[in-house]
């Protein structure tokens, strides 16, 4: 044992050393607090809301020391950056994920947030189609729907005090993007059940803790952990009811095929994304069953969870400022009177501060607050040179609070939205739907989705909170672990 032991340590002086005699001239700055051998690793260590403050620690450090910084783990080698320009410079330079998103390859495969890039290039180009505003305005009479339904979930909390919102947002997105993406009503119980809600939550801690727990990173020491075994039991669920409805939606279809009618007899009045997707492979061949599977998955996770948050961290927000949440109350005002009739593509249009509070939501509250790629060549940033070969993670919690957002970038102030003149030039300052030519295809969708949301709500109910008892924790995106809750009182149309 002690032999293993002494053979690991001089593997590692080798490789230690070996990083310091082949830095390029150009390299950033260190982080400040490496230690020897393990580098910087030791800022992993700790449960997910000690891994977020290490987050922002190392955010407002790379802020303070030019928006680019070096960190070791071990022997390798990451870069971080949080500047907008040189975050921007990375993202359309270098479109390979790095190796960390193959943890979700298990559950996701070659969806768009996980796909290497030969095959991301092409999906993306024949996904494209799928999230025109020719599609995304189809779906404008589910998202009324399950607004209403939301408005209708909360009526129970209304004059009960505190209470955990994201529940609710939780559940009426997964069910909203299932609906979307599948064309099934998930509000079925033996569709969608506490099983699956549960596992999506808990495959997120699963992927950060193996993260955090370096020596898993390998496969073969992986596959023999508890860890591992816990991720499979969550796979069976997930996969099972994705692979359910798609046997199910794919007879469907073939059956309207060879019986000549086209419509759809579970009576939707738009086309869900399985549909289109069914309908490239089927008259294109552009898609197996394995990898329609992996984008509606892919859909599910990245349409649901990520609404849910922003959803939840936004009530918050306007909970805690009463006078941001008297202006929306006014502009809904303005646009729909005292009518609760469903929203319409032009009202979304008009609904101008609303967009802004929730664009200043994310801004304060990014929902994937760290991305990464991998460097396949040696890039030339505004000061320093990033070495192939290496990982670049961007803060996106850092880019959200350079110094070119002003003076007020660490206040919730949605104004700032309104006027072009007072934001960043840079269009990477704001990367709440990531950046580059790897964007968020479902920016729009969420938008719609979102906007429509809250205008149901804040038609129907005042919100109080206090946004500066939140804890937070990273688990793969940013979430609450205590201090969210809000109150609701019912609010008078008449």
């Amino acid at each position: 044992m002690v032999f293993i032991v002494l053979i690991a340590i001089v593997c590692a002086l080798w490789a230690w050393s070996r990083y310091k005699n082949s830095r390029n001239k150009n390299e950033p700055p260190a982080i400040p607090g490496g230690l020897p051998l393990i580098g910087h690793a030791h800022l992993l260590i700790g449960n997910s809301v000690e891994l977020w403050k290490s987050v922002v620690e190392l955010s407002y450090d790379c802020l303070r020391l030019g928006g680019v910084l070096s960190a070791y783990i071990g022997p390798r080698t990451i870069y971080v950056v949080t500047d907008p320009e040189d975050a921007l410079t990375v993202a359309n330079n270098c479109l390979q994920k790095d190796a960390f998103y193959e943890f979700a390859k298990c559950w996701l495969g070659e969806g768009l947030v996980t796909g290497k890039l030969s095959i991301w290039r092409n999906h993306r180009r024949l996904l494209n189609p799928a999230f025109s505003q020719v599609v995304l305005d189809g779906f404008l009479g589910v998202f009324n729907s399950q607004s209403r339904r939301l408005v209708q979930d909360l009526k129970k909390e209304v004059g009960k005090g505190p209470f955990d919102h994201w529940v609710y947002t939780r559940h009426n997105a997964l069910e909203t993007i299932c609906l979307t993406a599948l064309g099934i009503d998930f509000t079925e119980k033996n569709v969608l059940n506490s099983q699956y809600v549960k596992a999506t939550e808990q495959i997120f801690n699963v992927f950060v803790e193996r993260f955090q727990k370096f020596w898993l990173h390998n496969d073969y020491v992986y596959s023999w952990s508890q860890l591992r075994k816990k991720q499979d039991s969550l796979l069976e669920i997930l996969h099972n009811m994705s692979y359910t409805v798609l046997q199910k939606r794919k007879a469907d279809y073939l059956n309207r095929l060879e019986t000549g009618k086209t419509e759809d007899k579970t009576g939707t009045k738009f086309k869900p994304f399985m549909d289109l997707l069914l309908e490239l492979a089927v008259e294109k061949g552009a898609f197996n069953d394995r990898e329609i599977q992996e984008h509606v998955d892919t859909m599910i996770v990245g349409g649901h969870d990520t609404s849910a948050s922003v959803l939840m961290f936004t009530l918050l927000l306007i909970g805690s400022h009463p006078e941001v949440q008297e202006k929306i109350f006014e502009e809904l005002r303005q646009v729909f009177g005292n009518d609760d009739r469903d929203v319409t593509k032009q009202d979304l249009s008009q609904l101008v501060y609303l967009e802004a509070v929730l664009k200043e939501s994310m801004r304060i509250f990014p929902i994937v607050p760290v991305t990464a790629r991998v460097l396949d060549k040696d890039l030339k940033l505004k000061t320093y040179t990033l070495s192939k070969g290496r990982t670049c993670f961007m803060f996106v919690y850092g880019i959200h609070r350079h110094p070119m957002w002003g003076p007020d970038r660490e206040e919730f102030k949605p104004e700032r939205w309104l006027d072009p003149a007072t934001l960043p030039e840079c269009p990477t300052a704001f990367a709440a739907f990531n950046m580059g030519r790897r964007i968020c295809i479902g920016k729009s969708y969420a938008y719609m989705s979102m906007k429509t949301t809250l205008s149901h709500v804040m038609r129907h109910y005042k919100v109080t909170g206090d946004y500066t008892k939140l804890v937070l924790k990273i688990d793969v995106m940013l979430k609450p672990e205590t201090g969210h809750h809000i109150s609701i009182e019912k609010r008078n149309l008449s």
